[in-house]
This record gives C-alpha cells, sequence and structure tokens, in this order.
C-alpha cells in the first residue's frame, strides 16, 4: 500500500542510540551529541521560568538552584518550583541562595546535586562492599532499586563527576566518593588499582 505523503522533516531524540537497529540510524542525515548545560546557562533558564512563573529569583538563589540541577534543564525547572513553594510557605517568597539551599537540602538534593539514592547507591558500596568492585544486581538487591534504573538513571551523573567507575568486575567508589562521604579511601596496591 502506497500513501502519499506531503514533504516532512522528522526529528528523532533518544539517550540509547545503540539499541536503534542499523537501518533506522542511518535514515537520520544528521546526528548530534548534547551536552549537559553549564551552571550559568541553567541560571538563565531558572530566570526565565520564575519570569514566565510570575516571580523573581535573586542572582545568588538561581545560582544555587542551577549548580545543584546536574546540568539539566528539566532538573533545574522542577527545583524551581519547589524552591518556590518553599520560598512562600517558609518565607515572604523572595528566593536567593539561602532559601534555595535550604528548599533542596529539605529535599535531599546536597550542594553537588546529590540525592537521597545517590547517596545511599555510594554508601552501599563503601560500607558494605568496601569500596568495590560489586555487581550492580547485588547493588540494586542492597539499595531496593532496579538495576536498570541505577545503571540509566543514577550512575552515569556519578560517573561524570568522578564519583563511580564502571569496571570490567563490579562498580567502584572513586577517591571523591570518599571525600565526600567523609570518609577515608583504603590504600589500595598499585597492583590493585590497575586490575580495576
Amino acid at each position: 500500500v502506497n500513501i502519499e505523503l506531503e514533504h516532512f522533516t522528522l526529528v528523532g531524540a533518544t539517550t540509547r542510540q545503540g539499541l536503534l537497529a542499523a537501518p533506522m540510524r542511518s535514515r537520520f542525515l544528521i546526528t548530534a551529541a548534547l551536552d549537559y548545560y553549564e551552571s550559568q546557562d541553567l541560571a538563565r533558564i531558572v530566570h526565565r521560568d520564575a519570569r514566565l512563573l510570575g516571580f523573581q529569583v535573586a542572582e545568588d538563589g538561581a545560582t544555587e538552584i542551577a549548580r545543584r540541577s546536574r546540568g539539566t534543564a528539566r532538573l533545574a525547572k522542577r527545583w524551581l518550583r519547589r524552591v518556590r513553594d518553599y520560598a512562600e510557605v517558609e518565607g515572604d517568597g523572595t528566593i536567593d541562595k539561602e532559601v534555595a539551599g535550604a528548599a533542596l537540602e529539605l529535599l535531599k538534593v546536597d550542594h553537588l546535586g546529590l540525592d537521597e539514592i545517590d547517596l545511599r547507591l555510594l554508601e552501599a558500596i563503601i560500607d558494605k562492599f568496601e569500596g568495590g568492585p560489586v555487581g550492580v544486581n547485588n547493588l540494586a538487591a542492597v539499595i531496593g532499586e532496579e538495576e536498570d534504573t541505577l545503571s540509566e538513571v543514577y550512575e552515569p551523573y556519578l560517573i561524570r563527576e568522578g564519583f563511580l567507575k564502571r569496571t570490567p568486575k563490579g562498580r567502584v567508589a572513586m577517591p571523591r566518593a570518599y571525600e565526600h562521604l567523609g570518609r577515608t579511601p583504603p590504600s589500595r596496591s598499585d597492583d590493585q588499582m590497575n586490575l580495576l
């Protein structure tokens, strides 16, 4: 069956390009990879959204929200709405660094953008598996999350920011994870580190 169609442009977006069949991928003549936003760009997005929603955000408040948003506009917009709610209930509606920080701490989002599950994941690797390596199935069982959720939602940011490393033997906590949690990294010989 042939169907006559007007000319059109198809735009596709995925975070899992490798799962697309090669014939499907080859149909897209232009491919591009998007990078994460810089904090100053996210702060501009926060200001714009606040203006569209009818309220103001102080410069340091927008910066604080941006800093905790993992380079992702969607998170910055979500945090802005939650911070606004907090500012209206707990204060006079002013959103500055202090108010944004307090609201995000209440949501258990720390100063680097790590949330409760990120921290539980790192603590499990360090405390229960001596820093790793540990397989994702064991890690998922310990913290009560699905393997796919850990691999696709939480690990990419932790790896990108240097908290976690994936190795053939499993996940390993990096020195930055120990530092962030206020722990002392174990001393490993050079031979052990080369295995990882």
